[in-house]
């Protein structure tokens, strides 16, 4: 009897041990929609909440330190009537973008959707009383661009969050943690079973607390028990954790770190997404003119994309719901752009050939596209090139480029071209 227990227990603890230690494997569905994602290589990220009424950021009630109290009368006028699902959907196309990724919550912890879980939230707390969350999710799959959700795990106000409290065995001494993980996995659920064709959660505010339990083993299990196709990314500046299906780089090109964030973001194995914003703010900031030039957004889609990245670029809506017009303009000239060049662009890979000091390079079936940011007066060299070269030619208007293929790679001679002031795209076709 004393065996069959023992034996009982044994076998007990290695599938408790089994289950502790399950990796976690995605689907057939899921494979697929990493695949398509690194397809679409341009996103629209959109940072819109109650703190577009001050103007001063996302992060204006940490940075001013605004009671959280106070901060709630904010929902009490807002009313952003200039809102159009429609038009932002457009705006979006007409950039050449093929995906949207919204705040759905941010750090305030003010839900810019209809939940049941909490009544701080547009259509319960505003005048508006309309969920733009699920105008947009209908719109989007009309037009067949992707929608994902940004979700914040950091809340500076709820009290079972806890802010500013010590972190002891894995919670807050004064939250309670149980309940905001629950709170958190209902917003969740409705997110993903409520608005159609939501295909990403974006997570973000992990590195507010190293040493909690976030319980991520059950939250990125929930959701993929939801919708095992749906995507899952944390902006977490690590290397990627269990269960997630894409990484992300904030404010910086893969391998990079040039805003200190991504000095732990080991690059793994998953597909690559850097996001950057249009000026210097990621919400609303009526103060802020910093905005990037058309030749600097194409630069950076252009760089990610040579590093096998896509380029998730950030407006902040003003507070009436309504795109800044310098955003309008400057994407416009950006999707004209792409309208022109986005062979080069969608549904190709980067790092077949490491970045080179002249540009990068992308690759699509059997061509690679070297975009050139300074052409030089002789020649560019692509080493490592796999497969006979057959053709090279500008892919502006379709002329031969002089090349010489060798052993180490090929020379491609551009003393008689002229230079694109954004990028010279060279076409090479391999057999």
């Amino acid at each position: 009897m004393i065996k069959k227990l023992t034996l009982l227990l044994l076998f007990l603890y290695c599938c408790s041990a089994n289950a502790q230690t399950a990796k976690y494997t995605p689907t057939a569905d899921n494979l697929v929609s990493r695949e398509k994602f690194q397809d679409l290589k341009f996103g629209l990220f959109i940072h819109w909440g109650i703190y577009s009424e001050l103007g001063a950021g996302e992060w204006v009630m940490h940075e001013k330190n605004i009671p959280y109290n106070n901060y709630k009368r904010l929902a009490d006028f807002f009313n952003p009537q200039g809102f159009n699902a429609k038009e932002w959907v457009a705006f979006a196309k007409r950039a050449g973008m093929k995906y949207i990724t919204i705040t759905s919550r941010h750090h305030d912890g003010f839900s810019m959707f209809g939940t049941k879980a909490s009544p701080y939230n547009i259509v319960d707390a505003t005048p508006y009383h309309r969920d733009p969350l699920m105008e947009l999710a209908q719109e989007c799959q009309k037009e067949g661009i992707e929608l994902h959700f940004y979700y914040s795990l950091l809340d500076w106000g709820r009290p079972d969050y806890a802010f500013g409290s010590p972190i002891v065995n894995g919670k807050p001494v004064k939250g309670d943690w149980d309940s905001y993980i629950k709170f958190m996995k209902d917003q969740l659920t409705e997110l993903i079973t409520k608005y159609p064709g939501v295909k990403g959660i974006w997570f973000d505010g992990q590195w507010e607390r190293r040493s909690v339990d976030w319980h991520f083993d059950e939250i990125y299990g929930l959701i993929h028990k939801l919708n095992p196709a749906i995507l899952i990314g944390n902006n977490h500046h690590l290397a990627p954790i269990d269960g997630e299906d894409f990484q992300m780089f904030e404010k910086d090109l893969p391998g990079g770190n040039t805003t200190g964030f991504s000095g732990e973001s080991k690059i793994g194995k998953l597909p690559l997404e850097t996001c950057e914003t249009i000026n210097n703010s990621w919400g609303f900031n009526i103060t802020d003119r910093s905005y990037k030039s058309v030749k600097q957004i194409i630069h950076y889609l252009v760089n990610a994309a040579g590093r096998d990245a896509n380029f998730l670029l950030n407006i902040g809506p003003m507070p009436n719901g309504k795109i800044q017009p310098e955003f309008a303009d400057t994407l416009a000239l950006v999707g004209s752009w792409m309208q022109k060049n986005g062979e080069s662009i969608y549904g190709t890979r980067g790092n077949i050939i490491a970045p080179q000091q002249w540009g990068v390079i992308t690759a699509k079936n059997k061509t690679l596209y070297a975009h050139v940011f300074e052409l030089p007066q002789t020649y560019i060299f692509l080493p490592e090139v796999k497969g006979k070269i057959t053709k090279v030619a500008l892919m502006s208007d379709g002329s031969s480029v002089k090349y010489k293929q060798v052993p180490e790679g090929v020379f491609v001679y551009t003393s008689s071209l002229k230079a694109d002031p954004d990028d010279t795209i060279i076409q090479l076709t391999t057999n």
